[in-house]
């Protein structure tokens, strides 16, 4: 399908993400990777896991809901509660960050099979207002580039 710049240059800039992540992290010990640097931060392995769900249970539902209906209302993904929930930084590193992949590569493929008025569709996002796929984009986009900070 046609798509602008921008979007190809989004759909590329989200498909590196997780080769992004694999290059930050190669060499870093158990500790490193489990060590938060606050109370409040997450570590390497509780970023990927958020990536990972998010990515499925938030990008993924939000992406086919948007293509799929007029308009749709759209939940917040509550990450901090849902990392305590399922104990992240016990969960394994190469699984979640393969899950990732997997599930990021899938939503960029869907995404690159859209013509450029797809990326128009509107939803109400909850804590966000009403925005287009495109503004979904530039969210993930923006939320990758802030978790690839944290990995420095």
């Amino acid at each position: 399908m046609a798509h602008d710049s921008d979007i190809n240059e989004l759909l590329d800039r989200l498909a590196r993400t997780p080769d992004e992540i694999a290059s930050r992290i190669v060499g870093l010990s158990e500790a490193q990777l489990r060590r938060r640097k606050s109370g409040d931060e997450f570590s390497v392995v509780e970023n990927v896991c958020h990536l990972r769900d998010l990515e499925i249970e938030g990008y993924g539902v939000r992406i086919n809901r948007i293509l799929a209906e007029d308009e749709p209302a759209l939940a917040d993904f509550d990450g901090g509660k849902i990392a305590a929930e399922r104990d992240y930084n016990r969960q394994d590193l190469d699984s979640a960050l393969h899950a990732f992949r997997t599930a990021r590569t899938h939503n960029v493929q869907q995404m690159r099979k859209i013509n450029v008025e797809g990326f128009d569709r509107i939803a109400t996002l909850d804590g966000v207002g009403r925005i287009t796929l495109r503004a979904l984009l530039r969210l993930m986009r923006e939320h990758d580039d802030g978790h690839l900070q944290t990995l420095v």
